[in-house]
């Protein structure tokens, strides 16, 4: 079959040569289709539930709503597991379903299960399913801001309530039509309120309640329609308008006649016992930037678009909607994941363009025929095309992960080998024919040359596409993590086969018509002078080599150990994400003034462009925060701009740290924009690692994490430990006293709802102002609702004289300390401690901390420990790899059995596995870097590129004993000498096109990096320790094999 294909190919060279130009078309159109990203999203299959339950403490969220909840989903199918969190307000539960499950069903799924509960919860609240975004879905932020002296048609300056009036009628309107937009999220500010304060004294003058005019006001603001009447053949449509209007209608609004006093019998308007303006709603959130308060959107992608795309629609989008802003007022960006993804981008760019032209200039330099070189570079776009083909049809973008394995040596090995061979043969052929060859006899060598070594490299490039094979069994976040890269590689590979047996020949028969000098250059000639003797001293000291080489593989066997061990390499994002904590039950207010500080101070750093936060929970809450803690974003200017542009990221983030703990009261989490999310989705946690106490008893649980916080603080590389603020939350609680209840007549019900009013105010309607929608809240003035002692003398209706008593009367106010949230997964109540590492791998801290955990806690029964963080798929791909890559070199083993039909020669080749590795090893010990899935690729990757040098001088030693007949030992020598020389040139040149493709990775500090880095290291490193074997030890090897009797 594949002498067939090579036979039409040169036959058909014009046919093939469209046919390729076809796929180059094809590959342009699907490049301007294809989607660009900075990493894959990770993020698992999740619904979230929100029910925000005014006034409930987290306890009563937890029993009254997250409980329900979690049993009723319990039982879904496609389930993974589920988490909980209850805060003061709010209940959410996270839904993680199995991969691959569609979320549109998974969704129907749990609203199914939310109707049936409907009824055991408490009435009036109703969960709410978060947007259909992913974790990584908040890609594109912006402030609405006011210029300094910019005013309001009434003359008065924008504050932050007429700003988030902006922001919720005028600009989220016009971005959430955005294609790929799910959700507009809103912090900051205030919502605008119509406020009803009744002054409680004048109620009790007039025998009134704050019931009575919450109830007036609704009925009197309502529209009625009332039919329609025919009259001289018209329809008159009949309506009795009662809507509020304006303050001055709340005010005439008549609440009752007055029951008791001088005025009793008179109607008692509004504006006679309350005053009417224009209020602020109990806001759960507020937002700061550069030290003063703003208004903060979130724009959220919908599951499965592309955050480029929306990101780049969206800033076009935002330009359009400063147009329709009041005088004054402009909305600014100022995160923005398109930056981050060109910044990737074009590092990967420099990384695939700096390689090429590092492999064009080798195959220049050594093959010595511009055209023949001509021919093997032209592998390398053709290819990258028709694999951009794969991608778009494989939906998978380009990111750096997918793009971060591809190397255009590797690409470009199956053709060096065939282009190498042609025009050696084809020198070899016009030498003795004295001059040019016939048009028949050069198609018929171009034909014998490639198919010469056509097998060999079609095994080589297939046993490299097949080592990446162990990647797809991965699963989970290390699996949506890696797969783009296998696919990418994979899909590379094949198309580079595919030229190999088609193009190349092709090519070769209708480029390479003239004469072919194939002159030995200087390098090569150099390179072989210096060969020969190294050569043949190796097949003297054979035993030696061997016995040399087996010590280094077992050293560095060891080695490897040492190094540590973690799951990716942190991607520098350039941006840094400080969590700033303060003490539970800290004021939004207070919270806004200590953030202010804060950012001042941070903004006096050189290299800080500019840094906004979100205080507390957004008006979806997504990512549900108390207000004592804020989620600060430092957006560091271009390094070209800091005082010093060679100071490393690390030493501004120590710079940093030093300077934000001069402020009192905060405590910090360093991470990073996309690194805290992941994190998140990863294992609920925002730090690289937490430990999870579960059981029951939060008392407990709570000791515990206590003590294994001391026991991490002592361990070195560990950076922010904590544990999670479950308690100290302050509550003021209103107990009523049952007996006095008994007494007046009253139920708990009624103080409740005469407290809830006065506080937390009652809606009593909607005001509007053309489309925009406002509530009507009635609840007491400001000045008394901050007064815990006026609490005490709330009026309390009764039925009897003297028609009210003060609360005092009928209940006790406590103050006390209750939890603060109530964490749970799987249905169990748990507690988190956690904690970053700096400055060694996380594998090996990880392995300590467990040590010594399991030393100096001791947990109670019922009660047990959890690792969460990123190392959970390092240790699951680390299980999953070292099963399945094993029976992939068996698989490999195989391969080379049936390309030599010889287990020996087999098994000879396959020893340049192991000494690739410890290339491999002391690269990543001579760099310090740990052992990561990344370097676990690049190990996959030169197994192949080791087994492929090894297989090309293999078979072509074997070939020549075979065509010299030599089978006794006396013949063995010379056969191996004439081989290795003659294989010298291809062999050095796939090691040098395959390293020199890797060098820009390895050396590049552009953002992204840090990821691809470790993958080159081991590839240049093992490639060089791969090509010593090819050279040397492989053919002492097969001396001592086929030796025979004169081996010693």
């Amino acid at each position: 079959m594949i002498e067939s294909l090579l036979r039409f190919s040169i036959e058909r060279r014009v046919l093939i040569l469209f046919a390729v130009l076809g796929l180059v078309i094809l590959g342009g159109w699907s490049y301007q289709r294809l989607p660009i990203d900075a990493v894959p999203d990770i993020t698992n299959v999740q619904v979230q539930i929100n029910t925000e339950a005014p006034g409930y403490s987290p306890l009563e969220a937890e029993q009254r709503i997250t409980w329900p909840v979690e049993t009723a989903l319990s039982g879904l199918p496609n389930l993974s597991y589920t988490r909980s969190l209850s805060r003061y307000g709010l209940s959410q539960v996270t839904v993680v379903f199995e991969d691959g499950t569609d979320i549109y069903f998974a969704r129907n799924l749990i609203n199914e299960r939310l109707g049936k509960i409907k009824n055991r919860l408490p009435a009036g609240l109703e969960p709410a399913m978060g947007p259909i975004a992913t974790g990584l879905g908040e890609i594109f932020m912006y402030m609405v801001e006011a210029n300094p002296g910019a005013k309001q048609a009434d003359g008065r300056a924008f504050d932050a309530m007429a700003l988030r009036e902006i922001q919720d009628w005028i600009i989220r309107p016009q971005l959430v039509l955005v294609k790929g937009v799910t959700k507009i999220n809103s912090i900051g500010g205030y919502n605008k309120e119509y406020h009803v304060t009744p002054e409680p004294t004048k109620l009790l003058s007039f025998g009134l309640s704050m019931e009575q005019v919450r109830a007036a006001l609704e009925r009197n603001n309502q529209n009625r329609g009332a039919g329609y009447i025919e009259t001289r053949g018209q329809q008159w449509l009949i309506r009795t308008p009662g809507q509020l209007e304006s303050i001055a209608d709340i005010e005439q609004v008549v609440i009752d006649h007055a029951v008791i006093g001088k005025y009793k019998g008179i109607n008692v308007r509004v504006k006679d016992v309350a005053e009417v303006a224009i209020g602020k709603e109990l806001r759960t959130g507020a937002a700061t930037q550069n030290g003063h308060e703003t208004v903060l959107g979130t724009a959220m992608m919908l599951m499965g678009e592309n955050s480029r795309n929306v990101s780049r629609d969206l800033a076009k989008a935002l330009e359009n909607v400063n147009r329709s802003l009041p005088e004054g007022v402009v909305a600014t960006v100022v995160y923005d994941r398109t930056s981050l993804v060109d910044k990737a981008i074009a590092t990967v760019q420099k990384n695939l363009l700096e390689g090429a032209l590092l492999v064009v200039i080798v195959l220049f330099g050594l093959l010595g025929n511009w055209r023949a070189a001509l021919i093997t570079a032209a592998v390398i776009p053709i290819t990258m095309l028709m694999t951009m083909t794969g991608m778009v049809q494989m939906g998978v973008s380009a990111n750096l992960m997918s793009l971060g394995a591809l190397d255009f040596g590797l690409i470009v090995d199956g053709a060096v080998i065939i282009v190498e061979n042609t025009i050696r043969r084809l020198a070899e052929a016009q030498k003795q024919h004295g001059g040019l060859l016939p048009l028949k006899d050069r198609l018929e060598l171009a034909y014998d040359a490639t198919n010469e070594v056509i097998r060999p490299s079609l095994f080589g490039v297939g046993i490299i596409t097949l080592v990446y094979l162990p990647i797809f069994t991965l699963t989970g976040v290390e699996g949506k993590m890696f797969h783009p890269m296998a696919v990418t590689v994979v899909l590379a590979l094949s198309a580079a086969l595919i030229l190999s047996v088609t193009f190349i020949p092709a090519a070769i028969a209708l480029v390479m018509n003239g004469k072919v000098a194939e002159h030995e250059n200087a390098i090569m000639l150099a390179a072989k002078n210096a060969y020969r003797p190294l050569l043949i001293a190796s097949l003297k000291l054979r035993w030696w080599l061997v016995s040399g080489a087996a010590v280094l593989v077992l050293l560095c066997s060891w080695l490897a150990t040492t190094l540590g061990s973690e799951f990716i390499p942190q991607l520098d994002e350039g941006d840094i994400a400080l969590h700033a904590l303060r003490i539970p039950g800290t004021g939004l207010e207070q919270a806004v003034g200590m953030q202010k500080l804060l950012e001042a101070r941070i903004k006096e750093l050189p290299e800080v462009d500019k840094v906004f936060a979100k205080i507390g929970t957004a008006e979806v809450a997504t990512d549900p925060m108390p207000p004592s803690v804020a989620d600060n974003f430092v957006i560091l200017k271009p390094r070209d701009q800091w005082p010093d542009p060679s100071r490393s990221k690390a030493d501004f983030v120590e710079e940093l740290a030093a300077a934000v703990k001069q402020i009192p009261g905060n405590n910090y989490e360093f991470t990073q924009p996309i690194e805290m999310r992941f994190n998140e989705l990863i294992s609920g946690v925002r730090t690289d690692l937490g430990i999870k106490v579960m059981g029951d008893d939060l008392d407990q649980m709570l000791a515990s994490a206590n003590d294994i916080l001391e026991v991490l603080e002592t361990l070195e590389g560990v950076a922010d430990a904590r544990v999670e603020q479950v308690t100290g939350l302050p509550m003021l609680s209103v107990i009523p006293n049952r007996a006095a209840l008994a007494a007046y007549g009253l139920s708990v019900s009624d103080v409740q709802d005469v407290v809830a009013t006065a506080l937390a105010g009652e809606s009593a309607g909607l005001m509007f102002e053309g489309d925009r929608r406002f509530e009507l809240v009635v609840r007491l003035p400001e000045r008394l609702r901050q007064n815990p002692a006026e609490l005490e003398r709330l009026p309390i209706p009764i039925t009897q004289a003297p028609g009210f008593i003060p609360l005092s009367e009928v209940a006790e106010l406590q103050a006390a300390n209750s939890p603060n949230q109530i964490s749970r997964e799987n249905g169990k109540r748990l507690v988190v401690v956690t904690a970053n590492i700096r400055g060694r791998d996380l594998g090996g801290f990880v392995a300590e901390a467990q040590t010594k955990i399991a030393t100096d806690v001791k947990l109670p029964a019922g009660y047990w420990l959890d690792y969460g963080g990123t190392f959970e798929q390092l240790e699951s791909a680390s299980k999953r790899l070292s099963l399945v890559v094993p029976v992939t070199l068996l698989l490999v083993i195989g391969l080379l059995i049936m390309a030599f039909g010889s287990v020996k020669d087999a098994l000879i080749i396959f020893t340049g596995v192991p000494l690739a590795l410890t290339g491999g090893v002391l690269a990543l010990w001579l760099r310090d870097m740990p052992l990561s899935i990344s370097a676990g690729v690049g190990f996959i990757a030169l197994s192949g590129v080791a087994v492929l040098n090894g297989l090309v001088m293999l078979s072509f030693i074997k070939n020549l004993r075979l065509e010299n007949k030599g089978n006794e030992s006396g013949e063995l020598v010379p056969a191996i000498i004439e081989g290795a020389l003659t294989r010298l040139r291809p062999v050095l040149m796939t090691a040098l096109v395959a390293s020199l493709g890797f060098v820009p990775m390895a050396l590049n500090v552009g953002i992204g990096a840090e990821v691809q880095r470790p993958l080159a290291t081991v590839v240049i490193g093992g490639i060089i320790s791969s090509t010593l074997l090819t050279l040397l030890i492989l053919p002492a090897l097969y001396r001592i094999v086929h030796g025979g009797r004169n081996n010693a």
